[in-house]
């Protein structure tokens, strides 16, 4: 410490190196060496296998493609069991309650609810599974014309997919136009993987209309017509077989042999009796046209919308750099109207009269999650201020002892990158409760300091005895922080907590042991006591 209080020169290289580390250390955040990331992934025992074929596929050949995806599941070492649902969807869990996977019923869709070896009995997480399955199930898919999905169970956020595209304009037709050229880039994008949209495909319709004049002529009524259409189609119950067997009565359905009812040619040949006796077919009694089913509309907070979808894995891990990725081509999409498009992220577009886009998903919550903590952190500063001004009765010393709460970070983000773990939201958590201790070991040090100076030692013994004399409780404190978090450090979702306290307490203990004197001393040289002078005089100073 002597050499730091007795040069000028000294006190500059001190302080220039200390801010050449703070600023390496928040550098690593751009350099990519440290990813930010609003949850990490979770070690789970279970994932989730997410089948869509093309709409109107037979509920027959979609089981054949999740029992061949099963299969391959059935092959890999870290597999347990699966179940397949097909045409239903599988059991409550997280993802499909916020995914709305539970909605899923139609015969193109399945699930394969996958159930891994517990933790302990593997050596690998379960998002390094989910990697490694992608592209084994991707080709089986890519075989047979459907969409995989590799969903897993994730500790948070509550949001329809990690990344989610919303296309906004006046025209759906041109909104699903612009959609189409995003989910192109979502494809052709490293990292993006599981795109997918919410447009259906075109499906062909048939509707029947009956000719009354003919139907008249043969002593048909119409309503003799849709029943006959109804029975062919959805069947009927026509009573109970009572069973000794059973618990309760079986129903018992008259149905049509699905090749029968499968074409416009089988439902063509359905026959009907005449009033003559004689039997009609029913299309000799119809005219059929042929047209495509409408397509689901969605809406938002009541605006209509167009949803693309995708997830990340492989080469991007965080839907920050994925979509900073995206934003570069987004730049140069063509649009209807020959605009560009106009991009949104924490916030609604506030016309829908022209093409646009918002980035949902865990970007919007990252956004949110991270811009409320930094507010609630300045507030925090701003609090810790007024509380010491309260007690050291000064501006500027308060200064002094918040000065080493950024040096934390010199500690934090080597540690995370040194580790290979993102900068999450229980880092930033950490971040904000190591302010507290940092500020306790400067208070105990500008404490002392002040202590000594009344005692009559001079400015520069009092803050180099106060660094002597106070290291050992600053010491001992960030010991009892190393090892209270040491204990959460192997968890996947609290080890950015665990990191940002513990290295942030060794950094700034060590770092503000000399920084707090030192700057102590340079505010303070100027005063022969060491003390600022008083403002307020004491009632029996004038007499």
């Amino acid at each position: 410490m002597t050499p730091l209080i007795q040069s000028k020169r000294n006190r500059l290289l001190f302080f220039l190196g200390v801010a050449v580390l703070f600023l390496i250390s928040v550098a690593l955040v751009p350099l990519g060496l440290v990813r930010v990331k609003m949850l990490p992934f979770d070690n789970k025992s279970e994932l989730q296998v997410v089948i869509n074929m093309p709409d109107g596929t037979p509920l027959e050949q979609t089981a054949r493609v999740a029992q061949a995806l099963g299969d391959e599941l059935a092959r890999q070492p870290d597999v347990l069991n699966y179940q397949t649902y097909t045409g239903t969807s599988g059991p409550y869990n997280f993802n499909g309650l916020v995914r709305h996977y539970y909605m899923r019923s139609q015969p193109n869709q399945a699930d394969i609810q996958l159930n891994l070896l517990p933790a302990k009995q593997r050596s690998v997480q379960s998002h390094a599974i989910a990697k490694r399955l992608r592209p084994l199930l991707d080709a089986i898919g890519n075989e047979n014309g459907a969409r995989i999905q590799v969903s897993e169970v994730p500790p948070g956020p509550p949001v329809l997919q990690t990344l989610v595209a919303e296309v906004y304009g006046p025209d759906l037709d041109g909104q699903t136009q612009v959609a189409q050229q995003i989910k192109s880039i979502f494809q052709h994008t490293p990292g993006v993987v599981d795109t997918d949209w919410y447009v259906e495909d075109p499906q062909p319709r048939l509707v029947m209309h009956v000719n009354e004049v003919k139907a008249a002529q043969h002593g048909i009524a119409v309503s003799d017509v849709t029943h006959a259409l109804a029975l062919t189609l959805s069947g009927t119950e026509v009573g109970l077989i009572h069973n000794q067997t059973a618990r309760e009565p079986v129903p018992a359905m008259v149905e049509v042999d699905r090749a029968d009812r499968s074409s416009e040619q089988g439902l063509g040949n359905i026959r009907l009796p005449g009033a003559d006796g004689g039997m009609v077919s029913l299309r000799e009694l119809v005219v059929v046209e042929h047209e495509t089913i409408e397509r689901s509309i969605y809406h938002k907070n009541l605006r209509r919308v167009v949803y693309v979808t995708g997830d990340v894995a492989g080469a991007e891990e965080s839907p920050v750099y994925a979509i900073m990725k995206m934003n570069k081509d987004l730049d140069h999409l063509t649009l209807p109207a020959g605009y560009t498009l106009a991009r949104y992220n924490a916030s609604m577009p506030k016309s829908t009269d022209h093409y646009s886009m918002k980035w949902d998903g865990e970007w919007h919550i990252t956004i949110e999650v991270f811009r409320d903590m930094g507010l609630a952190f300045a507030a925090v500063l701003i609090l810790i201020y007024v509380l010491v001004v309260g007690w050291f009765r000064s501006f500027i010393v308060p200064l002094i002892i918040m000065a080493p709460i950024p040096l934390t970070l010199v500690g934090i983000m080597p540690a995370h990158a040194i580790l290979g773990a993102f900068f999450t939201a229980t880092s930033m958590i950490g971040f904000i409760a190591g302010a507290g201790i940092i500020v306790r070991n400067s208070i105990i040090l500008v404490d002392f300091i002040e202590l000594r100076i009344r005692q009559g030692m001079p400015l520069a013994e009092a803050v180099i005895d106060a660094g002597a004399t106070r290291f050992r409780p600053m010491l001992l404190t960030a010991a009892a922080v190393v090892v209270g978090a040491s204990v959460i450090l192997t968890d996947p979702i609290f080890q950015g907590l665990a990191l940002s306290l513990i290295a942030g307490a060794v950094a700034s203990t060590f770092l503000s042991w000399p920084t707090i004197p030192v700057l102590y001393f340079m505010v303070h040289s100027g005063h022969p006591t060491g003390l600022e002078p008083q403002t307020k005089t004491e009632q029996g100073d004038s007499l």
